[in-house]
């Protein structure tokens, strides 16, 4: 009995800790995305980034979400946490209403034949204003 529980908790603590290598890094968490896109210089080159095949144009947090975007695209950022949802949806209603054609250079370059577009649409819609 006393093995099975030990085999239980050793079980329950891989698992917490697989779970938490599930998650997108919490390192660039606290970024001022404010300035970010407050600043046409900045978002430019992080247009670049994400849009370019190499990453000479990147910042180390540009490439970890360059890595990351497909990936929170086809799950529906099961691997973001709250803070990062959040994030996501300021700079996506931002894009969407004060850079719409970055907006679609990033939807160009990230969902070509438009499946994430029509999964995506009703938030794209609930942004807009």
């Amino acid at each position: 009995m006393k093995a099975t529980l030990a085999l239980v908790a050793v079980l329950a603590v891989m698992a917490l800790a697989a779970a938490d290598e599930e998650k997108y890094t919490t390192k660039f968490d606290n970024i001022d995305l404010d300035e970010i896109l407050a600043n046409d210089r900045l978002m430019h080159q992080y247009e670049l980034c994400l849009t370019e095949e190499d990453d000479r144009n990147c910042t180390p947090e540009g490439k970890e979400l360059k890595k990351d975007i497909p990936d929170a695209l086809e799950t529906e950022c099961a691997k973001c946490n709250d803070k990062q949802k959040e994030a996501i949806r300021k700079v996506i209603k931002f894009l969407i209403n004060q850079k719409p054609q970055t907006w679609e250079n990033l939807k160009e370059h990230y969902d070509k034949d438009g499946k994430y577009s029509e999964k995506y649409k009703k938030l794209e819609d609930e942004l807009k204003e």
